[in-house]
């Protein structure tokens, strides 16, 4: 039971999304953590009081101004006395209160007096999610040191709405808080780290693109254990349709020009990980509309330049990090491809794999690769891709300490 003993006091905030909170309690408990509910006004609306009580088994905390709970001022008794503070669903109403330190009922009160770590797991109408407004807020709980999860991706609730908005589900934060929860040793401490993840799109018109397959699991799941060792991590993720991995600082772009400047921004630090699978060529001058078929007519020829080697240009840098890694996706000769890649790109180590289709290791949830550095060649078994990262961010901290 990994949470056992583990105290978790969760704030939930009135959104739709607030049903799920009822099936993240079960999943916590089943995993042996105690869970405190604190509900606000909002919240209540959505889901009962009676059920959040009934699946947590015991008080449920709604009013600040409580003759009961708070004849020994309860509110500064919850703040303090729990492991973690998750906020499922965190609207953007109770973010904003948050970023600007106001305090008008139990939740933001209890968020306000609290010393303990705090994990959001936003939820909201896609439109919300990308006003102004609510990204300055959560720039500005980021910086303050609280950990995200989330929102994914997909349909909301409201017909016809669809984009970033999306709570996390249930075990998706479940699996944040045992890694914010984490008691382990942090070898990565005081050491930053920038990791590239994701495919490029390169755009041929404002339609159509040049793009490859990567799902982005294998760089965000790096990012994620790097972080979990203690690294201060700044994750440069191209489009993906994944989660962003807590306690990192993820930096968005569409295509490799972006990259490369995020991932040279992100330097000095003493770790690079280039994880991305960066478009090799870009077309030279995109079409301003859409290309259209003529009849009779073939398709206009595309003229390709080449897009920057950001893994190179990392690797022969001045301010190169200590560690350089990067990875070769490769369909055949794997091993000698994933030579000249060390030696070209100036890289300390090249995680190589094979990516033939039959594989399904691009898209997929596995990975079997072979550790290429100037000493040799080490070949792991098929892993998932956390335990990929897992090992490698080992590797990582050895070759540091």
């Amino acid at each position: 039971m990994p949470l056992a003993g583990k105290r978790i006091l969760l704030v939930i905030s009135g959104g739709i999304a607030a049903y799920k909170s009822l099936d993240l309690i079960r999943r916590l408990r089943e995993r042996g953590a105690e869970v405190r509910p604190v509900m606000t006004s909002g919240a209540q609306h959505f889901v009962t009081p009676l059920a959040v009580g009934a699946l947590s088994s015991g008080h449920v905390y709604t009013d600040l101004f409580s003759r009961e709970d708070e004849q020994d001022v309860g509110h500064i008794r919850l703040a303090r006395d729990c492991d973690l503070i998750v906020v499922a669903p965190a609207t953007a109403d109770l973010m904003a209160k948050m970023a600007n330190g106001l305090a008008d009922d139990l939740a933001s009160t209890v968020l306000l007096a609290t010393d303990r770590p705090v994990l959001l797991a936003p939820a909201m109408n896609p439109k919300m999610w990308s006003h102004a407004a609510t990204r300055r807020n959560v720039g500005t709980l980021r910086r303050d040191g609280l950990a995200f999860i989330g929102p994914n991706a997909g349909e909301m609730a409201e017909s016809g709405e669809a984009g970033a908005g999306r709570m996390a589900e249930p075990l998706e934060i479940v699996a944040a808080v045992e890694r914010l929860l984490d008691g382990g040793a942090k070898p990565l401490a005081g050491r930053k780290a920038v990791v590239t993840s994701g495919p490029t799109h390169e755009p041929i018109d404002p339609v159509r693109y040049i793009a490859n397959r990567s799902s982005g699991r294998q760089g965000h799941a790096i990012a994620a254990a790097l972080a979990r060792l203690g690294a201060e991590v700044t994750l440069v993720s191209g489009p993906v349709a994944i989660p962003d991995p807590p306690g990192v600082t993820v930096i968005r772009v569409e295509q490799a020009s972006e990259m490369l400047e995020a991932v040279l921004g992100a330097l000095p630090a003493d770790i690079a990980v280039m994880v991305a699978a960066v478009a090799d060529w870009r077309v030279t001058t995109p079409n301003a509309e859409k290309i259209k078929k003529q009849p009779g007519e073939g398709p206009p020829p595309l003229m390709l330049s080449e897009n920057p080697d950001i893994l190179k240009t990392v690797g022969h840098h001045t301010k190169r990090p200590t560690v350089v890694i990067g990875f070769a996706a490769e369909t055949q000769d794997v091993e000698n491809n994933g030579r000249v890649k060390l030696e070209k790109k100036g890289a300390d180590l090249i995680v190589a794999n094979d990516v033939s289709p039959e594989t399904g290791i691009m898209g997929g949830t596995t990975n079997s690769v072979k550790l290429i550095t100037a000493d040799g060649i080490t070949a792991w078994p098929e892993l998932s891709k956390d335990d990929v990262a897992d090992r490698l961010a080992g590797w990582i901290a050895e070759r540091l300490i």
